[in-house]
């Protein structure tokens, strides 16, 4: 069996507790996923879910209390500032916010040649480079001249994704890509990282709230749960016959454009969760 690019084994996360002497709060319960190369894996949950801390731990933003994290082979779990330095050539970040994640005094062009130079690249390597980025992300060749506030918002997340794509990386980690634009804007991003995803065998770990955009993108969907991983399977099965009641529960809830089949889940919800309190009021009796 082949090495996956990135393999995360038992992660556990904890964050400190508010007040003197307060216990840590661990949000993280022994996480275990991987990625192959060139392989987009979903991980889909509700807000508070842990979804996020799983994709900033695998980043080196917040430190793991527990388990591993391999990437490559190589465990990076607890990797030096030096180390994560030399690993940002390989694993990229598209963050959510189009708005916020672009220094708004910097040009398209400072922006995206600025990783290319700090790596060693000469001046008129990173302007080629950038160049090809913008082709890559259907960008005009004159978008490295102007600054992010003359972008929509769509446009803005194409320069990010061609910012994480400068460095050539084998992984990007994509934080809610895609949740902050709207519907149609958003078909048009995923459809684009899945055309760059075929064009240079880039993997991703896609977080996302939304069934739907998970299983428009992705190869494998994990669900996770009150920072438990609950279901994992292929995105077809995941995403339309999944197993286990939680993710029952995110199918039923994510809207569709026919109203009486809209109704039918509405009712179903309603149905499980009536279920759900009968059963927690039976289980306290006993």
């Amino acid at each position: 069996m082949t090495t996956p690019l990135l393999d995360v084994t038992d992660l556990r996360v904890a964050f400190a507790g508010r007040g003197f002497r307060a216990k840590a709060i661990e949000v993280l319960h022994g996480v275990s996923l991987s990625i192959g190369e060139g392989e987009t894996l979903g991980v889909v949950g509700e807000s508070g879910s842990g979804k996020t801390t799983i994709g900033r731990a695998v980043l080196g933003l917040v430190k793991p209390s527990g388990g591993s994290i391999r990437f490559q082979g190589a465990d990076i779990t607890h990797a030096s500032p030096k180390d994560r330095r030399t690993l940002s050539k390989d694993i990229q970040v598209v963050f959510q916010d189009p708005y916020t994640s672009l220094n708004p005094s910097l040009t398209i062009g400072d922006t995206l040649s600025e990783p290319l130079v700090v790596q060693g690249a000469r001046a008129s390597e990173a302007r080629a480079r950038v160049q090809t980025l913008l082709d890559q992300v259907g960008l005009p060749r004159d978008a490295a001249q102007r600054l992010p506030r003359e972008f929509s918002g769509g446009q803005r997340q194409r320069v990010a994704i061609a910012r994480a794509l400068a460095p050539k990386p084998k992984l990007i980690v994509c934080d809610e890509p895609v949740s902050a634009l709207d519907l149609s804007t958003q078909a048009r991003v995923m459809d684009l990282f899945i055309d760059i995803q075929r064009r240079t065998g880039v993997a991703y770990l896609f977080v996302s709230h939304d069934l739907a955009v998970v299983r428009h993108i992705s190869h494998r969907v994990s669900v996770v749960y009150k920072g438990d991983i609950v279901e994992t399977g292929s995105a077809d099965a995941v995403t339309s016959t999944p197993e286990h009641p939680y993710t029952q529960k995110l199918l039923l809830a994510a809207p569709i454009a026919d109203p009486m089949e809209q109704e039918k889940r509405r009712a179903e919800r309603h149905r499980m969760a009536e279920l759900h309190r009968e059963q927690n009021v039976q289980a306290g009796v006993a």
